[in-house]
């Protein structure tokens, strides 16, 4: 532990300092902040030379304010001579934009594992991603994290009655199978369809739900509006 230096930014400080005690590491001293223009300045207060550094910078909302201060965090811990620099990042920004959907359409979630890459990042620490291939966007190590036995653990300890494990989508039933077999609980798919980004037009139930308790599965909530009409069909 004594060459374990931990630094965060602005995305989630009260996350790092949970897992500073759990660890009973201290928060390396560190400051981001704005100039008046808005341009991000990184400044860390201890050396950092020869030590295993872990950036914990969630890249959710503001996902590119997020994003840019995770990368200069890292370039700083670069040039500060870190001997590894790890980026923890529960939640991966950009995850959804990991193929061509048009033809002439980004795969923006390749693009900000070759930022990361480029900035410094040693390995990356990544939980639930969108999609599993984002994993092979990097040439660098990842370490993909599941919460699925947290939270398992927790439905079993707080829900009584017969459980029905619900994927909202096609695209997360994998996901929600998991959690249906490690709760020994039936599977029920909600079958969506989109007329444009953040727009549902329709929803159908495939499977018994009739007297059951939903558990919804899902690995991202952005206007929470496939939860909630999920939650009314």
């Amino acid at each position: 532990m004594d060459r374990l230096k931990i630094v965060t930014g602005n995305s989630n400080p009260d996350l790092t300092e949970a897992i500073c005690r759990h660890l009973g590491v201290p928060l390396s001293k560190s400051v981001v902040k704005r100039f008046s223009d808005g341009e991000i300045m990184v400044e860390i207060h201890e050396s950092m030379r020869g030590m295993r550094a872990f950036v914990i910078q969630s890249t959710c909302d503001p996902v590119n304010t997020n994003l840019l201060e995770l990368l200069i965090i890292i370039d700083a811990l670069k040039r500060a001579s870190a001997s590894e620099i790890n980026a923890v990042i529960p939640y991966y920004g950009y995850a959804r934009q990991d193929r061509k959907v048009a033809p002439r359409a980004p795969i923006t979630a390749k693009l900000v594992a070759d930022l990361l890459t480029v900035a410094g990042t040693d390995r990356v620490i990544a939980m639930d991603l969108h999609a599993g291939q984002i994993q092979g966007f990097f040439d660098i190590p990842v370490d993909h994290l599941y919460a699925l036995p947290v939270l398992v653990k927790y439905v079993k300890e707080h829900i009584e009655g017969e459980i029905a494990v619900v994927s909202p989508d096609a695209g997360g039933v994998e996901r929600a199978r998991a959690y249906a077999k490690r709760l020994g609980s039936s599977l029920v798919i909600i079958d969506k369809r989109r007329s444009g980004p953040n727009v549902l037009e329709e929803m159908n139930v495939i499977g018994d739900i009739k007297g059951k308790v939903a558990v919804i599965i899902d690995d991202m909530i952005d206007t929470a509006g496939t939860l909630t009409k999920a939650a009314n069909v």
